[in-house]
Formats: structure tokens, sequence, C-alpha cells
């Protein structure tokens, strides 16, 4: 570490390097047990019950007694952080070849979510410089040790890990948190999802939609987040056989009509388009819902007569 620059608390907390407080109870309390005490309490009752009064209340001191330990409240959750996050294990070193160690390294994160979704409620504001987070990108790197990616790739391709496992997390922890609420498995609600689905999508008006609803996709075991994964895997891997080389990126869109831009007339003429253009889309909405009153009147027409 470099000894002329000064560490927010939070973080020198977290690398242990802070000052400890000089008054105070001290066998009875430390940054440790106070860090504890949140996490089980977010993991109990969710992120929004953690306060430094209710850490307080559960440790049986007062909220000033916990201030002299952890002085800010931003300081504490860096620190839930950096304790539910914990560390990898050594599994991903075992595993064979670098996709194995990323495939390892994803599920532990997603498993992580799983057991502490408030996690996903904190704002991300940089990368954590923590113990702990560090650990887990030392270990995305370590990953491509071998290969010929460049550092800024290394980089880029231990993300892809960081951002699946939390995409894959925060859709996962809304299923979990609809579970408890409603005291439903996971293929129930699927199944209740599938049904509303069924219920609302036309195939007049969404037929892809409607083709896979009726393929059972919403109720099928597949998993679509490990798909996307894997799927991004292979571009890693491609990329790597290249020996680096990306294809070429397609030329950024251009604005043909940023020189007009500003003209009155001209942006008058772009609403009146917009305008048309939503017109249109409640005529066919319309349109939709008039065949289905004719089909429905149909089917009712042919029942009385056949009645």
């Amino acid at each position: 570490m470099t000894d002329s620059l000064e560490l927010p608390r939070g973080i020198a907390l977290a690398w242990g390097v802070a000052a400890s407080p000089r008054r105070g109870p001290k066998r009875e309390m430390s940054v440790e047990l106070i860090v504890e005490q949140a996490v089980e309490l977010a993991d109990a009752e969710g992120i929004d019950a953690v306060s430094m009064a209710a850490v307080a209340k559960r440790l049986g001191f007062t909220p000033m007694s916990l201030y002299r330990y952890v002085s800010a409240k931003d300081d504490l959750l860096l620190l839930m952080q950096e304790e539910a996050t914990g560390v990898p294990s050594l599994a991903y070193r075992e595993a064979d070849g670098w996709r194995e160690k990323m495939r390892t390294l994803f599920r532990e994160q997603v498993d992580i979510y799983r057991r502490h979704p408030w996690l996903l409620s904190l704002p991300i504001s940089g990368t954590p410089v923590t113990p702990n987070s560090s650990e887990w990108l030392e270990a995305g790197l370590s990953a491509f040790d071998g290969t010929p990616l460049g550092v800024d790739e290394k980089l880029a391709a231990a993300l892809v890990v960081t951002g699946q496992a939390r995409w894959t997390g925060t859709v996962l922890a809304g299923y979990v948190e609809a579970e408890r609420e409603s005291g439903k498995t996971a293929d129930e609600i699927a199944a209740h999802e599938s049904a509303l689905f069924d219920a609302v999508i036309a195939a007049d008006a969404f037929p892809r939609l409607r083709a896979i609803i009726d393929a059972g996709a919403f109720t099928s075991t597949h998993d679509p987040f490990v798909f996307g994964f894997e799927r991004a895997l292979d571009g890693i891997e491609a990329y790597i056989a290249a020996g680096g080389e990306a294809p070429a990126a397609p030329a950024a869109p251009t604005d043909d009509d940023a020189d007009v831009a500003d003209d009155k007339r001209y942006r008058a003429a772009l609403k009146a388009t917009a305008a048309a253009e939503k017109a249109v889309r409640q005529a066919e909405k319309e349109l939709r819902q008039a065949r289905r009153a004719q089909e429905q009147a149909r089917k009712e027409a042919r029942a009385r007569r056949a009645g």
C-alpha cells in the first residue's frame, strides 16, 4: 500500500489499518462484531432494516457506542458488503482451463446473491477497493494466465463473470422474494406467470412471443442465464483462438439530421411523424381488438344456431 495516500475510513477498516477507538467498550464490542450483526439483520429483514440504532439494539449498546468503531453508515454498508461477499473458494484454482475457472467463479458469485440478496440493493459507486473484492478480481484475472490477452482484455473478460453473476442474481433474488411472500414454489410461480402470459398474449399481435408460450418456454427447465454466460465464454474463446483479433466493430450510427436539428419546421415535422406513428400503433391495436371481437361473435352465433 502507498503510505502517502490517506484511505477513506471504510476502506481502511476493511484492510485493518484504521486507528482503533481510544475509548468506549473494548472486549465487548469490535468492528467485526458490529458488521456480523448487521449482516445477520440484513439477511433476516432486508437492507432497509439496517441502521446504527437497530444494530446497537441487537448488541445491547447505544448507537453512540457503535459510532466509536464505525463512524458512518456508508462505512458500515461497505464492510457488510465485504463480509457477505467473502472470498472465492479454492475450487477455481483446481478447475481445468480458464473457461472452467470462469464457470466456477460465476456459480459461486450467483450463490452469494442467493444467500444475501440485499447486496443487490447497494448502489454501485465504483470498484470496491477492499480485500475480499480484490480477491475476486484477482481470481478472475488469474483464469487468463498464459492466454494471449492483454491487460485491458483480461480485466474486461474477468468482469464478464461479475456482470453476468449480478444480473442472474438480481432475477433469482426476485424469485426468492416472490416465493417467500407468496408461499409458492418456484415451479408454481413459473406456471402462474406462464398462465398470465397465455391470457393476454395474442398471436396476431405478438406471434413470436405466442409461439414460445405455446412451446412451454416459461415453464421449461432450461436455464437462460447459463446459456447467455456460456455464449459470452464462446466469444472470449473465439477471440483467444484468433490471437486477440476481434471482428471489426460496426461503425457508430451517425445523426444525418444533426445539421437541421434546431430548425423549427423540421422539429414540427418530426413531432408530427411521431404522432402519426403513435396513431398507427393505436389503430393496429384497435384492429386486433375488433378482429378478436368478430371471432368471438362468430363463435357465439354458431353456438346459437347449433343450439
